[in-house]
């Protein structure tokens, strides 16, 4: 804890432009409104400034939490007071490379991604159009809906390492992309700032009116109206959650302000004053009824805070190329 403060201290001193908010109640920054305050909270504006912010902290011995806009993930009502977080939401720059493939920052989000792909007659990121999250979250978690996949899209991506302090970029089977899993996932460190995406030629009218078509099927079977953070569970192998859910009786089941949506009983939704107790409880009240139903045993898809925030000492395992830095200070 006294070397989190050492460290708020150092980079308010460093780092004087820097949007820094301190006990910040993190119910306003996911999109199933729940949490309570972390210590600290910073959105760099560009990837020098994150970069600087990551020397900072390591400077510090400290590991700072990576956030993008929070639809997959469920905060502590009590809050975390000994963590730093850092939001890409800032990093949102997007062009075309010159020979035709996108490159986007991690802040960018996903439904703009694929607006600027449709505009620029691109096309292959239609599934993306109305996933609530952004380019870092979304590579985290190879992102999908309706057959699609961002692995499918993905030439290469760029991170800060954050126990070198420097810059790689992975190729597509680099990123070692499964379902709703990647490489990142499993090497802690990992900063993700951009990608870029290889997609085909096509009629941009086309591509927008698929876009139309998925997004009203999304309207229609999911419920958008009240907050959640999408999919509560991962889609277990040779079946769908939300079926096995629903088998098990649980459709419209609540605990506290937590909910099985009425609408589809693959999401959590807060009814308006759900505590994270009561989502947690409730996810563990479906996975036990699930398994005794059917013998299936569901994965959570969302991200439950809090985890193992320690920076871990070694370097990647796969061999990467080095874009920059590596150096003492960022």
């Amino acid at each position: 804890m006294e070397q989190l403060e050492l460290a708020i201290q150092e980079i308010k001193q460093e780092m004087p432009g820097l949007e820094l908010k301190e006990n910040e109640p993190m119910s306003g920054h996911c999109s199933f409104r729940i949490g309570g305050p972390v210590r600290a909270l910073a959105a760099p504006q560009d990837v020098t400034g994150l970069t600087r912010l990551c020397y900072l902290l390591k400077k510090h011995e400290l590991a700072p939490y990576i956030l993008g806009n929070g639809t997959n993930i469920l905060f502590p009502d009590e809050g975390l007071k000994d963590l730093f977080i850092i939001s890409t939401e800032k990093l949102t720059k997007m062009f075309l490379l010159p020979d035709g493939a996108i490159y986007a920052e991690a802040g960018v989000s996903l439904s703009k991604l694929a607006s600027f792909a449709q505009q620029n007659g691109l096309t292959g990121l239609e599934f993306a159009s109305g996933i609530p999250g952004s380019v870092g979250g979304g590579l985290m978690m190879n992102a999908g809906a309706y057959g699609g996949e961002l692995k499918d899209a993905v030439e290469s991506v760029v991170i800060h390492f954050l126990p070198e302090q420097a810059l790689y970029e992975l190729t597509n089977e680099q990123c070692a992309f499964g379902y709703r899993s990647s490489f990142f996932q499993k090497m802690p460190g990992c900063v993700i700032l951009s990608g870029v995406f290889r997609l085909e030629k096509g009629e941009p009218e086309k591509i927008a009116e698929k876009m139309r078509e998925l997004n009203a099927k999304r309207r229609e079977k999911q419920p958008l109206d009240l907050p959640s953070a999408g999919s509560a569970f991962k889609r277990p192998e040779g079946g769908f959650a939300a079926a096995l859910i629903d088998e098990a009786g649980l459709k419209g089941y609540a605990v506290g302000g937590a909910q099985v949506s009425e609408k589809h009983a693959g999401f959590v939704v807060n009814t308006g004053d759900a505590t994270s107790h009561d989502v947690y409880d409730l996810m563990m009240h479906i996975r036990r009824t699930v398994w005794e139903h059917s013998k299936v045993a569901l994965e959570p898809e969302m991200i439950i805070l809090p985890p193992d925030y320690r920076l871990e000492d070694h370097g990647p395992q796969v061999p990467l190329h080095r874009v920059w830095g590596g150096t003492e200070e960022a």
